[in-house]
């Protein structure tokens, strides 16, 4: 009786940890950001804007010599790094005629506050009204780009307010489902706070999508993006790269997501 005991309390000592800690098992934010000119780029505009709640966030934009200006992207980044780690993927889009905004969320690339899921949605509001405020910009031509976390931001936001279209790197069903995969000891469904729940949204999707996937994936595999596609409106592409892992350069700025990425939205410019 005194080990069930034991045992029962340890059991839930290690839930109440793992329910006090779960942000911190999901977003890394890395606060440091080097200058851009450290990273080879000295074309790009350093930007800020706040947020509904007071933050003050920052971001770079990346305008380019192409006129008119065929789209501009906003790109959601994953739940590591900050923008700098996104400057490839940037620079490549802008070869291609794109104007691009990498922004940091809370917390994230020196911004103050803590993330959330409530306050990523925030961060993705304020850094949209941005973008579609500039005058350089045209709101009815404006790309959201989410990668791996960031498909559930950008994807919420393209259900609330439609873009042109809406581009989802290495997305998911749901944080809950792809908790239960990576700890599948754990009372996942129970626990979670941050829900990500993308499958409830994409139904609701009325902006063409683009799903980008890596079937050597392990951290979000190819059939959870092939869920989350199978479940989108008809007007959809999918696009799988072989042999490519989550953080791999094929799934960052690699030649054919960059390639599907144009085709993707020449096909749109022609119609």
């Amino acid at each position: 009786m005194i080990f069930a005991l034991v045992g029962a309390a340890v059991v839930l000592g290690l839930l109440g940890l793992v329910w006090t800690q779960q942000r911190r098992l999901m977003y890394f934010p890395y606060p440091d950001v080097p200058p851009p000119e450290s990273l080879g780029v000295r074309d790009v505009e350093l930007v800020r804007f706040t947020t509904a709640d007071g933050l003050v966030l920052h971001g770079w934009f990346f305008s380019t010599l192409h006129t008119p200006v065929r789209y501009t992207m906003l790109v959601f980044n994953g739940n590591a790094g900050n923008r700098a780690y996104r400057v490839a993927l940037a620079q490549a889009l802008r070869r291609r005629g794109l104007a691009v905004l990498l922004f940091d969320y809370r917390g994230y690339g020196g911004n103050p506050g803590h993330p959330t899921e409530a306050g990523l949605l925030a961060d993705g509001r304020a850094a949209l009204a941005y973008l579609e405020a500039r005058t350089d910009v045209d709101s009815r031509r404006v790309v959201l780009f989410g990668e791996s976390l960031g498909t559930a931001v950008a994807l919420s936001l393209a259900v609330e307010r439609p873009p042109a279209a809406l581009i989802l790197r290495s997305p998911f069903v749901s944080m809950v489902e792809l908790g239960k995969l990576h700890y599948p000891f754990l009372p996942v469904r129970w626990l979670l706070r941050d829900r990500f729940a993308a499958i409830d949204d994409i139904q609701s999707l009325r902006s063409p999508l683009l799903v980008i996937a890596g079937d050597s994936d392990r951290i979000i595999p190819a059939s959870q993006s092939r869920q989350l596609y199978a479940a989108a409106p008809p007007a959809k592409q999918l696009l799988v790269v072989r042999g490519a892992d989550h953080n791999d350069s094929d799934l960052l700025a690699g030649r054919e997501m960059i390639e599907g990425i144009a085709g993707f939205l020449g096909s749109l410019h022609a119609e």
